[in-house]
């Protein structure tokens, strides 16, 4: 193989709330966690064991506003992206961290659009997708 790939794709529920960071130039940037998880039953046991991941995730410019004004705490999402690692230094000690930089993004559940009143929401759109790939292929779905 002549290339490498770097891809996460996860479903998972906000851990809290998206943090907005803007910078001068009109660019910004979201980050918020984000759990995943894995059940299964102990087989000596018949105990249902739920294990929760917890993943960083970092969402730039656009998209960034669009999950800002559109998710909170709890909402399901499916992502894809790339894994970044990066180190930073707090009080002399260093640090590192493991990211998930999201290009593409969709909304599966969200709490703000729906409402007591009104249960059947209005369709949310799918985040833009920062690709430049060509939509017009082959696929049948």
């Amino acid at each position: 193989m002549a290339g490498t790939i770097n891809k996460v794709i996860l479903i998972g529920h906000l851990g809290d709330e998206v943090k907005m960071h803007y910078f001068e130039g009109g660019n910004s940037i979201g980050r918020f966690p984000l759990a995943t998880n894995e059940s299964y039953t102990n087989r000596q046991t018949g105990e249902r064991i739920t294990n929760t991941d917890w993943h960083n995730i970092v969402v730039r410019n656009k998209l960034a506003e669009i999950c800002e004004k559109y998710l909170s705490k709890g909402d399901k999402v499916y992502l894809e992206g790339r894994i970044k690692n990066r180190q930073y230094e707090v009080e002399g000690q260093k640090r590192y961290t493991t990211e998930i930089h999201v290009q593409d993004m969709t909304f599966l559940t969200t709490k703000k659009e729906t409402t007591p009143e009104n249960p059947a929401s209005a369709p949310i759109p799918n985040a833009p997708n920062n690709n430049s790939s060509d939509d017009n292929d082959d696929l049948p779905f």
